[in-house]
């Protein structure tokens, strides 16, 4: 069962009058983590009641050894199948030639035995960042370079080797941030300061010719009425996949300042756009979350500093600080349908957000962690539709020695009755 039919048998089942706990019920954390309360054990200060522990760090695998991080990314795992939600995939940020020879990187992890491998990996893979399991049963990443390309994985039976295909239909953009609707189209985002720069900065949606081939197909890309990105969208092209990014901004297309990840919740497309608006070389806010609603195609703010959830001033201890969102980054969908948010910035924070009158605005923004290690940011964070208790996260470029790694934040279990 892939998470849009959880999200609907969840429904189902409140609908029919069954009672489900959310798994993931929280008292939002007080505040953004110290820097003098980490420790590599427990990085993540976390609400009352829930736990942490590595799944996979470098102690392991160890791609890139001689002091270099393996600056471990975005992760998702097989959703379908018959061993469905036992294999975990995760890109590998290297840039080149800091990675030379090996190139950029994607492992398979076995949940249930703890093996690692590397799945692929070429000298030519540069900043390998997004990646997204498919309904189709194969898996999309991606490079986060001008011009970058994104790839398909057709797995084999032991769902830890495959071939791999490159998808140019799909388009050359600064790939990040991959999401896949039910009928099979595709939506990517081009990591680029596109209002500041005066083109690129894009959101795309790719329609294949047929249902789970990206080898044709068309790319459009989102216009919008109001000069800040926001009000009546429309997908506007088919633009030219080989120059994404200048034939999107040729044919109106809105340039956000660096979009970073995509997450489909229902009819809504939520978009993390990591910095906000430039006026005369400044930021007028530290980025925000836009949420597009597929079916009437208006675009709102979502989660915005200052608006609906707090502005962060200064770093934990500093006199005048304020715990608050900066810099959003990474996206998920949590068990009950709330979007996940997780900073590029430190410290980085994980935020929970969900919009209770549907009007494309959150009215509940909470705090759920923070990240204690001063050197890393937060990434890659995911919930496995076959693991609604368990909200993975990485860890990238740690200031501990091979301290990367995906970590596992659960709730506790409650103790039984005696």
């Amino acid at each position: 069962m892939n998470k849009k039919l959880l999200a609907v048998a969840m429904s189902a089942a409140l609908v029919s009058g069954v009672a489900m706990a959310d798994p993931f019920k929280f008292q939002p954390i007080d505040s953004s983590a110290s820097e003098d309360m980490w420790t590599k054990e427990a990085p993540w200060k976390l609400p009352e009641g829930f736990t942490q522990k590595v799944v996979k760090d470098e102690t392991g695998l160890n791609i890139y050894d001689n002091g270099r991080d393996d600056w471990h990314d975005m992760n998702t795992v097989n959703e379908l199948g018959r061993m469905a939600g036992q294999f975990m995939y995760t890109t590998h940020e290297l840039r080149l030639p800091g990675s030379l020879p090996e190139g950029g990187t994607v492992t398979a992890h076995n949940l249930k035995t703890g093996e690692t491998v590397i799945l692929d990996q070429d000298p030519t893979y540069n900043a390998l960042d997004g990646i997204r399991w498919t309904p189709w049963g194969t898996v999309l990443f991606a490079e986060e370079v001008t011009g970058g390309r994104l790839f398909e994985i057709v797995l084999n039976d032991d769902m830890m080797s495959g071939t791999t295909y490159d998808r140019p239909a799909v388009g050359r953009l600064s790939h990040e941030g991959i999401d896949v609707d039910a009928d099979g189209n595709v939506y990517v985002v081009d990591e680029f300061r596109g209002q500041r720069e005066g083109y690129g900065g894009g959101v795309y949606k790719f329609v294949p010719d047929n249902y789970g081939d990206l080898t044709s197909g068309d790319l459009y890309v989102l216009a919008t009425s109001e000069e800040d990105g926001t009000g009546q969208g429309a997908w506007v092209g088919p633009i030219n996949a080989a120059d994404a990014r200048q034939s999107g901004t040729d044919f109106g297309g809105h340039g956000y300042n660096r979009p970073e990840d995509v997450e489909i919740i229902g009819n809504t497309l939520y978009v993390a756009v990591t910095e906000g608006i430039y006026v005369n070389g400044s930021q007028t806010f530290d980025g925000r979350i836009i949420a597009i609603n597929l079916d009437t195609m208006m675009v709102t703010d979502f989660v915005k500093p200052g608006v609906n959830v707090p502005v962060e001033i200064g770093r934990p201890g500093d006199a005048n600080f304020q715990t608050g969102f900066d810099n959003p980054d990474n996206l998920a969908e949590s068990p009950e349908g709330h979007l996940i948010i997780v900073e590029d910035n430190v410290p980085s924070d994980i935020w929970f957000a969900e919009d209770t009158d549907g009007d494309g605005v959150a009215d509940s923004v909470k705090l759920f962690a923070s990240l204690s290690d001063y050197g890393a940011e937060g990434t890659g964070i995911y919930f496995s539709p076959h693991d609604p208790k368990t909200l993975y996260v990485n860890i990238q470029h740690s200031k501990e020695d091979d301290g990367d790694g995906t970590w596992a934040i659960t709730n506790r279990p409650e103790q039984a009755a005696k």
